[in-house]
C-alpha cells in the first residue's frame, strides 16, 4: 500500500502532462472515411476472370483473378492473369459478374506484361457499369479501398469450383496509402489494404469509389512484419486504355462525401437565412425612415390646411359683418334692395365661414393619409419591379465545383431551354410537386437512375444520381413502365400528375446521390 501510495501521485503528474496532447489530438480532424454507397456502386462493376479448359462436356477452372468494368463489355484485369490463356490456345477467359447476369466468355484485346495491364472484351453484352478513373489521385496518403475476389476467401467458404461460375459480390478490404513506387519498371502504388492470390486485376478505390489503381502483388512478408501490397497507378493505366482506343471516365474533382455537401448547404442556407434577416431588416429601418419623413410632410401640410381654413373663415366673418354693415346703413337709408343683398351676402359669408371652420382636417386624418402615401410608393415600386431578366429562354447552365459531387465525368456547361410550362429543351416534360420541377430517368441500358430538379426562382438545375443494383433497378423499371411522360405543352394538370406518379419511384431510391451534379443558369449569349 505504501508503494501504491508513492506512485499514484506521480501518475497524476504523468496523467496532467498527457492531457493537453490528447486534447489536441481529439481536435485534430479525423480523416473522411469511405462513403459505403460508392464503394458499393463500384464493386458491381468489378468481376471474377475464371481461366478455364474444356474437359469434354465440363468446364473445369484453371486459375482465377479479378478484373473491373471501363466500359458496359470492356474489362482491364492484370497481364499475369491471363497469361496461361495467352500461352495456351486451349484455354479460355471466363468473365463472371458480381452482380445479375450469368458468366460469358472474353477475348483478349491487349496486354501488356511490362506494367502488367491486359485488357479485356466480352464476348456477348453484359451490360457492367463502368467504374470511373480518379485523374488526380492521392499518391502519398489517404484512406483506400481493394476490390477482389482473393482465394483464401473462397477456400474458408468452402466453395466449388462449379461455385465460382456464380455471381457472388466481392470482397472489400481497407487500408492506407503508404506512397508512390517505382516497380518492375512501371509506376506503382503501395498501399495497405489486404489482397490475397485471386485479387490481382482488382481495382484499388478511393474513398468516392474511384480507381486510383489496379492492384498487382503484394510484398512478401515474414511473421511480425507489416505487409504492403502494390497496384498499378494510374499514371500507366490511363495510357494503356487510350492506346488501345479505350476512352474512360475521368475525374480529377476532390473526393468530397453527400454528408459533407449537405453540411455545407445547410450553413449556406443558414447565411442565406441571416443576409435575408439583415436585409428585412435593413428595409424595416427604411420603411420606419420613411414612415417618419411622410408623417412630417403630412402634419406640416394639415397644419397649413388647418391653418388656411382658419384664415379663410375668419376672413369671410370680416366679410360678412361687413356686409351686415353695408345692409343696417343702406336699410336706414331707405335702400332697401341693397340691404337685402347685404344680408344676403352677410349669410353666405356666415355660411362659408362655417363651412371653412368645419371643412379643417383633423388630427386623426395623419394615420390615413399617411398609409394611403405608403401604398402608393409601394405600387409604383412594385410596377417598376427589379431589374431581373426572365427565366423562360435559352439558358447555359455551369457546374458549381465547391457545391457538386462528382464521381463520374461531369459537363462544365449544359444548354438548357426552359419554357414556364416546365418545358426543357422542347422535348423533355417536367413534373411539379410539392413547389419542385423534376425528371426522373430510368434507363433501360444502365443500372442507374438520374432525378433531374429545376428551380426557375433561383435559376438552380441540379442533377442527382443514384448507382443501383440490379434488383433495384427492376423494381424501378417496373414501377416506370405503369405512366407515360406527357407531352411538352400538355398542360398544368398533366404536369401535376406526373410529379406526383414519379414519387412512387423517388420512395424507392436511397436516402443520398451517390452523385450530386449543381448547376448555376444564365441567360445564353
Amino acid at each position: 500500500m505504501a508503494e501504491g501510495k508513492v506512485r499514484f501521485p506521480g501518475f497524476l503528474r504523468w496523467l496532467a502532462r498527457l492531457l493537453p496532447v490528447l486534447g489536441l489530438i481529439l481536435l485534430v480532424p479525423s480523416a473522411a472515411q469511405a462513403d459505403p454507397e460508392d464503394i458499393r456502386a463500384a464493386a458491381r462493376g468489378v468481376v471474377r476472370i475464371v481461366i478455364v479448359e474444356q474437359d469434354g462436356e465440363q468446364i473445369v477452372p484453371v486459375s482465377h483473378g479479378t478484373g473491373f468494368a471501363v466500359g458496359p463489355e470492356m474489362i482491364v484485369t492484370n497481364a499475369h492473369v491471363v497469361a496461361e490463356a495467352r500461352a495456351d490456345d486451349n484455354l479460355s477467359i471466363g468473365i463472371v459478374p458480381s452482380d445479375g447476369t450469368t458468366a460469358v466468355y472474353a477475348r483478349m484485346v491487349a496486354v501488356s506484361p511490362r506494367n502488367d495491364l491486359a485488357l479485356l472484351a466480352t464476348t456477348q453484352p453484359m451490360r457492367l457499369p463502368p467504374l470511373t478513373i480518379s485523374g488526380n489521385p492521392a499518391t502519398e496518403s489517404g484512406n483506400v479501398t481493394a476490390v477482389g475476389y482473393p482465394m483464401n476467401v473462397d477456400r474458408a467458404q468452402g466453395l466449388s469450383s462449379a461455385d465460382i461460375f456464380r455471381a457472388q459480390p466481392p470482397v472489400k478490404s481497407t487500408g492506407t496509402l503508404a506512397g508512390r513506387r517505382p516497380t518492375r519498371e512501371f509506376d506503382s502504388l503501395l498501399h495497405t489494404a489486404p489482397i490475397a492470390r485471386g485479387s490481382s486485376g482488382g481495382p484499388l478505390l478511393d474513398d468516392c469509389g474511384r480507381v486510383i489503381g489496379v492492384n498487382s502483388f503484394g510484398a512478401e512478408s515474414g511473421g511480425a512484419d507489416a505487409e504492403f501490397f502494390f497496384a498499378v497507378s494510374t499514371r500507366e493505366l490511363l495510357p494503356f486504355l487510350r492506346a488501345n482506343n479505350v476512352t474512360p471516365q475521368v475525374n480529377g474533382m476532390p473526393c468530397r462525401s453527400i454528408a459533407d455537401l449537405e453540411l455545407a448547404e445547410r450553413e449556406r442556407a443558414e447565411q442565406q437565412r441571416q443576409v435575408a434577416q439583415a436585409e428585412a431588416a435593413t428595409k424595416e429601418q427604411a420603411l420606419a425612415r420613411r414612415q417618419a419623413e411622410l408623417r412630417r410632410e403630412i402634419e406640416f401640410a394639415l397644419f397649413d390646411e388647418r391653418d388656411n381654413g382658419l384664415a379663410l373663415a375668419m376672413t369671410l366673418l370680416i366679410c360678412a359683418l361687413g356686409a351686415a354693415g353695408l345692409a343696417i346703413h343702406a336699410h336706414h337709408v331707405g335702400l332697401k334692395h341693397n340691404a337685402e343683398i347685404g344680408f344676403g351676402l352677410a349669410a353666405v359669408a356666415v355660411v362659408g365661414a362655417a363651412l371653412a371652420w368645419i371643412g379643417r382636417p383633423g388630427f386623426d386624418e395623419i394615420k390615413g393619409r399617411l398609409e394611403e402615401r405608403l401604398r402608393t410608393e409601394m405600387a409604383a415600386e412594385e410596377k417598376r419591379g427589379p431589374m431581373v431578366a426572365p427565366t423562360a429562354g435559352n439558358m447555359i447552365c455551369s457546374l458549381v465545383p465547391e457545391r457538386s459531387r462528382v464521381t463520374g465525368a461531369a459537363e462544365a456547361n449544359v444548354p438548357f431551354n426552359w419554357s414556364a410550362d416546365g418545358c426543357v429543351n422542347g422535348r423533355t416534360q417536367y413534373g411539379f410537386s410539392n413547389g419542385t420541377w423534376s425528371r426522373v430517368l430510368v434507363p433501360q441500358d444502365e443500372e442507374s437512375v438520374s432525378v433531374n430538379t429545376f428551380d426557375p426562382t433561383s435559376k438552380e438545375y441540379r442533377m442527382e444520381r443514384y448507382l443501383l443494383d440490379r434488383e433495384t433497378m427492376e423494381r424501378i423499371r417496373a414501377a416506370r413502365a405503369e405512366f407515360q411522360a406527357p407531352a411538352c405543352g400538355a398542360g398544368q394538370d398533366a404536369s401535376s400528375d406526373y410529379g406526383a406518379m414519379q414519387a412512387g419511384i423517388l420512395a424507392l431510391l436511397p436516402e443520398r446521390p451517390n452523385e450530386r451534379l449543381v448547376y448555376s443558369c444564365a441567360k445564353a449569349g
